[in-house]
This record gives structure tokens, sequence and C-alpha cells, in this order.
């Protein structure tokens, strides 16, 4: 139980810098920057998703967490905010350095999931175009009326340290309960599950890559590296899961039926993946 606590404690101490740097360009643009900034980020939104698969790809759930807060303040499009999700790695980078694995076969599966991340990430956004303009005239202050926390008369540095603290505390809370029950299965037994039915491998891998958390990815790269599943099914698994990102949509995001479909677009997503990818490789 102590060694839960103590690596819920670092996992969101990480974060500390990314929450900070994003609540505070997020007051900032609404503060200071007003409509004619933020409307010239939404027309840049095009090449969101290339940026983002990109920054995606580097070994840190902060992306995927500053994403979620951004699309909730309509700063960034939906594609952009799939394409950092699917490239996010979370913990299968340093998993894959530091066993030792092939230089071409790390730069493989990062070409992989920036590839899935980028393609749809621009499929996304073309499709759904129309109905991104609809909801344009949201504006970064409606997270801060979702969260009731008066940042106006706040300021730019208090609402920020608010924002980071409230946001903070809830992911140490649900991340301690997940590493909790995690302790308490064992991870044994969830990749149990998957090596004993090899024919829903790739389904019960991206479940296990919903839950928010690191584990998820150590499971299924460690898997992978001994042999357990195949490299599309862990890849399916890594692209359904994007860190603490999903847990944060649901905190600042208050259309709770967009965030269970950019969790069905992001299973559908691993699902098909993971099944092309095993019938190439």
């Amino acid at each position: 139980m102590l060694e839960a606590l103590e690596e819920t404690l670092i996992d969101s101490l990480k974060l500390l810098p990314f929450l900070l740097i994003t609540y505070l360009i997020m007051e900032l643009l609404e503060h200071k920057a007003g409509d004619k900034t933020t409307n010239v980020i939404k027309k840049a939104g095009r090449f969101g998703p290339i940026l983002g698969g990109l920054l995606g790809a580097v070994p840190q759930c902060g992306f995927s967490v500053a994403a979620a807060n951004l699309y909730a303040g309509r700063v960034i499009t939906i594609g952009t905010l799939i394409s950092i999700f699917l490239s996010t790695s979370d913990e299968m980078l340093p998993i894959l350095i530091s066993e030792g694995a092939p230089i071409n076969l790390i730069l493989q599966i990062l070409g992989i999931k920036i590839g899935i991340g980028i393609l749809f990430g621009c499929i996304i956004d073309i499709i759904l175009r129309k109905k991104q303009t609809k909801k344009e005239k949201q504006k970064i202050h409606d997270v801060c009326e979702h969260e009731h926390c008066n940042c106006e008369e706040d300021g730019i540095i208090k609402s920020t340290i608010k924002h980071t603290v409230q946001v903070f505390a809830y992911i140490f809370i649900i991340s301690l309960i997940i590493n909790i029950l995690l302790f308490i299965i064992g991870e044994d037994k969830i990749a149990s599950v998957i090596s004993d039915i090899p024919l829903l491998g790739a389904l019960i891998s991206c479940i296990i890559g919903l839950i928010p958390n690191c584990a998820s990815s150590v499971i299924l790269t460690e898997m992978y590296l001994e042999n357990i599943i195949e490299l599309g099914t862990m890849i399916g698994g890594l692209l359904v899961n994007s860190g603490l990102g999903l847990l944060i949509l649901f905190k600042v995001n208050k259309d709770k039926k967009e965030n269970f479909f950019i969790i069905g677009l992001l299973y559908a997503i691993g699902f098909i993946s993971a099944l092309v990818i095993n019938l190439i490789f």
C-alpha cells in the first residue's frame, strides 16, 4: 500500500509542470490575448494533428493532460486531441530502451504510433469539421465556469495556481485508487488474461490500454518483450492508452457524451490497428 502511495505521488508530481504551464497559457489567452489569438490558433488547427502526433510520442503523459485541457477550452481540435492520445507512449519507450530492444524496432514502433495518430487525427478533423465549427463559440472561460472558480476575479496567477492544485488533487486521488486496485488484483493476473486467450488478445489489450495509469503501458510492453503477445496486440493497447489524458478529459470537458465518443474512437482505432498490424507483421 505504501508502494502504491509512493508511486502515485511521484507520478502526480511529474505532471505538475505540465499542468502549471498549460493553465498559465490558457489564462493568458483568455485574459490578455482575447478572441483574435484564440481564432488564429483554431485556424492553424488543420496542422494540429501533425504536431500533436509528434509531440505525443515524447515519453511523458503530460502532453495528453495538456491536450485534454486545451481541447476542453476549444483551443485545439478533436483531431489534434486524438492524434496526441494515439501517439502517447507513456512508459513504453523507457522500457524498450532499458531492456535493450533493437533501435530499428523502437523506431518502427514509434513510427507506427505517430503515423496512425497523424492519419486518424487528420481524417477525424476533416469529417467533423462542420460539427467543430458549431462549437467554436465555446471559450476557455467555459472551463472555468464548469469548475466554478471565479477566475476573472482571481487574476491570471491565482486562477492558474487554483486550477493546477484542483486538477493535481483529482489526479492524485483517482490514480491512488487505481494503483491500489492494481496492487490487489496483481499485474501478473492481468497479463495472464491476455496470454490465456490469444484470440481475444487484441480486444483485451485495448481494454487494458484504457486504464488511465502507466501500469497498463508497462504490462503491454513487457509482455511483448517476453514474446507473450504479438506486436500488433501491444501497439493496439498502447494506441488506446493516453496516460492520464482521458482522466483529465472527464474532469474538464463538460460534454460527457463527447468524452465517451472519444473513448469509442480510440478503442475502435486501437482494435482495428492491432488486427491489421498483426496481419502485416
